[in-house]
């Protein structure tokens, strides 16, 4: 057993550390929005229908309003504003930005009446984080002068952390379907839903032409579907189950410095050492964090609809 469960980590750090670049790729020759929303509906159908013939219960309408909730803050406002930075940005310092979304969380719990504060570890770990991003973007940046990052792309990354802690905060204490897979499929299709029907609106289908899409985008798509998607969280909610939460939520750290190597050794992006510097810190940041929140009793909650990719 341990084996498989070290094997199957092995999967997560890989697979979820890869769709950062996969996501590059497809969209350099994919309309953003609709390369997003067709991956996540066809994922979604296929987990939700494996499920329904696994036994599980037909989602009540209820079940199904608050996974268009989550998945509007998770799949729309996470994965997609993930998706669609990464026209500008490159995958590795996407990946590096989304690893601040426990920041946001603490963050929110601070100001959220009703919630339980964090406690001094996790407070340090957001100074710690933001002194991360500080570095990470540029100083110069804040003075006005560009540090080489897409401003803009930068800001929707930051958007899409808070999108995913904001999801995060309210999957805690919401009503789903026992099986998690069932739920992840649900919110997958709403959310792709969404997706599909923005880049339908703002003019993305017009921008499709099937047969100019080469063949690496085409294998970066298949690859968010199979792997970054249905694999994942499949292996995923298997680790839940069979493995300590603390050993399986290390894919956060580990995940984002995958994504910077495949990035760098793959597709040339940018390696410098501001970048070493800001990943160590945020890196570091994130597992102040984690400690720190793993006693609260909530590391499922923060880890079931977790943003991979991103994924």
């Amino acid at each position: 057993m341990k084996t498989r469960i070290w094997v199957a980590l092995l999967v997560i750090y890989l697979v979820w550390g890869a769709t950062y670049l996969a996501i590059r790729v497809a969209v350099e020759h994919m309309p953003p929005f609709l390369m997003a929303g067709s991956r996540f509906l066809i994922a979604g159908s296929v987990l939700f229908i494996w499920r329904r013939l696994a036994g599980d219960e037909t989602p009540k309408l209820k079940e199904w309003r608050i996974a268009g909730i989550i998945g509007l803050f998770f799949v729309l406002g996470g994965n997609g504003g993930v998706t669609w930075a990464e026209q500008m940005v490159p995958s590795g310092i996407a990946a590096l930005v989304i690893a601040t979304s426990p920041l946001w969380m603490v963050v929110i719990d601070m100001v959220l009446p009703g919630t339980k504060k964090p406690n001094l570890i996790a407070i340090l770990g957001v100074l710690v984080g933001f002194i991360g991003i500080f570095i990470l973007i540029g100083p110069q940046q804040f003075l006005g002068v560009s540090s080489g990052l897409h401003p803009v792309g930068i800001l929707v990354l930051l958007l899409s952390a808070f999108s995913w802690a904001v999801g995060t905060i309210y999957a805690r204490e919401a009503a789903r379907p026992s099986s998690a897979i069932m739920r992840t499929s649900m919110l997958m299709l709403v959310g792709g839903g969404v997706l599909f029907v923005l880049g339908s609106v703002t003019g993305e289908l017009r921008q499709v032409d099937l047969t100019a899409i080469p063949a690496v985008s085409w294998a970066g798509f298949l690859y968010l579907i199979l792997f970054g998607s249905i694999v994942g969280f499949i292996t995923y909610n298997w680790l839940l189950r069979m493995a300590p939460t603390p050993l399986v939520s290390t894919y956060a750290y580990v995940n984002p410095v995958i994504a910077i190597l495949l990035g760098t050794f793959l597709v040339n992006e940018p390696m410098t050492a501001r970048i070493i510097i800001a990943a160590v810190i945020i890196v570091f940041a994130v597992v102040l964090i984690n400690f720190a929140l793993l006693p609260r009793g909530q590391p499922e909650d923060q880890t079931v609809y977790a943003p991979r990719g991103n994924d």
